[in-house]
């Protein structure tokens, strides 16, 4: 028996024995959830270095059949491209004046609920929060996917100002860009040049919090149909996204073709490479 296991059943309060249980049920599903990925992450791996079932089933000491199932079920390695156990979803609040409080725009809420759905999918624990319309956000929490550009909050643009390649640039008076310094393009919305056009330019990068403890998803368009369309990729190709940079800190920008009457994508592509920025640092 373990000391955690002794712990919670040495508690002679009823209430608070459920409330332990409750919890550490969760967390030990959450861990289960885990090590089935990591399992099926090194029988993938493995296998793709050339490795035949049989020959890993030999060398781990189980059965061809059993290392061919962790194969093909149980929760997906891409998935931790989202995060580990659980992730938490967030979203900015605006200000409404015409209903004196605060909202979510709907193409936020659209990004948000996919990226939850995403999530779940993947076998993670999914909650959901908001920037506040200060700005306000603690980015230093695990597991944390955000929605939100540089202009409704100081913290993001901090965090945004860490990524070596990618920039966020807005002359005063101009609308918003995002800048490419390896390169030297500038890229804008479609919406704020002439002649105006449904396009939009989303960011998506993980960026390192800002006590170094940890990463944060971060999501982003110069529009909110920029982060439609980064959400569209994301639901789309995460296995070749995960595929190129793992758990890396990386940034890219994305190309999104939008109906005008929805904002939903009609065409994602990416603008830019998927830029590693540990190789970024040494380049």
């Amino acid at each position: 028996m373990s000391d955690e296991l002794q712990r919670i059943t040495a508690i002679d309060d009823p209430y608070l024995l459920l409330r332990e249980v409750t919890k550490r049920l969760a967390d030990a599903q959450q861990e289960v959830t885990e090590l089935a990925r990591l399992r099926r992450r090194v029988v993938q791996d493995l296998h793709a270095q050339g490795l035949s079932y049989a020959q890993i089933a030999e060398k781990a000491g189980l059965s061809r059949g059993r290392i061919h199932q962790i194969r093909h079920t149980g929760p997906a390695p891409e998935g931790a491209f989202l995060g580990m156990g659980a992730v938490t979803v967030v979203t900015p609040l605006r200000w409404d004046g015409e209903k004196k409080r605060p909202v979510v725009a709907m193409a936020d809420m659209n990004s948000g609920k996919r990226l939850e759905e995403l999530a779940k999918s993947y076998g993670l624990a999914v909650s959901s929060g908001h920037v506040l319309v200060s700005g306000e956000i603690d980015l230093n929490r695990d597991g944390l996917i955000v929605v939100c550009g540089p202009a409704m909050s100081q913290a993001m643009s901090d965090l945004y100002a860490q990524d070596p390649v990618l920039g966020w640039e807005r002359t005063e008076g101009e609308p918003w860009a995002l800048v490419d310094r390896r390169t030297g393009a500038k890229y804008h919305a479609g919406a704020d040049i002439e002649p105006h056009r449904p396009h939009d330019v989303g960011y998506l990068g993980r960026l390192p919090r800002p006590d170094g403890n940890g990463s944060v998803l971060a999501i982003a368009g110069i529009h909110t149909a920029g982060s439609l369309g980064v959400v569209h990729l994301l639901t789309s190709d995460l296995n070749t996204l995960w595929g190129q940079v793992g758990e890396r800190h990386f940034s890219t920008l994305v190309s999104v073709e939008y109906d005008p009457e929805t904002d939903e994508p009609r065409s994602v592509e990416l603008l830019c490479p998927l830029y590693l920025h540990d190789e970024e640092a040494t380049a």
